[in-house]
């Protein structure tokens, strides 16, 4: 990955650890966005509980409405310099995005005991208590609706994929040979 990328695209799958490789990035001087803010934002102006089934939900019907590309196109709006955008899930995002100056996709993955027992110590309403739950939950955002989730196109996508199933100090080592 060149030194000089300007956009940092970050996909993968729930618990991964997207979020720490977007904060080693903010350390790094890149604005971070997340189009699961836009959605929140989104569920907040009518005044719904944020919750993942919620998030999906209006995701989808946000892309039905104003097309699949519609949260890379609007976070494009509010970029200014270097970024890290996490929560790609639908080709057509990573599609608008390649179109951007500098554009690199990250992969962010880990295996599924372990992303389940990160997300359960977030603390946020996941609306999958159990693994299996948690499972089948991640099997909703792999489908290939051309409007919706397609978490797994997206990641066959990538660039390049960290796989995060050490320690905080392991990912960081691969994000700077990765660099």
């Amino acid at each position: 990955m060149k030194k000089d990328t300007r956009i940092i695209g970050l996909t993968g799958t729930n618990g991964a650890g997207k979020g720490e490789v977007a904060a080693w990035f903010k350390n790094r001087g890149y604005t971070y966005f997340s189009l699961s803010d836009l959605i929140r934002e989104e569920l907040q102006k009518k005044g719904r509980d944020i919750t993942r089934n919620n998030l999906i939900k209006k995701g989808n019907e946000l892309r039905e409405k104003f097309g699949p590309d519609i949260l890379a196109k609007r976070v494009m709006k509010k970029l200014k310099n270097r970024a890290v955008i996490d929560s790609i899930r639908n080709p057509s995002e990573v599609k608008y995005l390649r179109k951007q100056k500098d554009f690199i996709l990250l992969s962010v993955d880990a295996p599924v005991e372990l992303r389940h027992e990160r997300v359960k110590k977030r603390g946020r309403k996941e609306s999958a208590s159990t693994l299996e739950e948690f499972i089948n939950k991640e099997k909703e955002e792999m489908k290939e609706y051309e409007k919706g989730q397609q978490l797994l196109n997206c990641m066959k996508m990538a660039d390049h994929t960290l796989i995060n199933d050490g320690s905080l100090e392991d990912l960081y080592k691969k994000l700077e040979e990765l660099l």
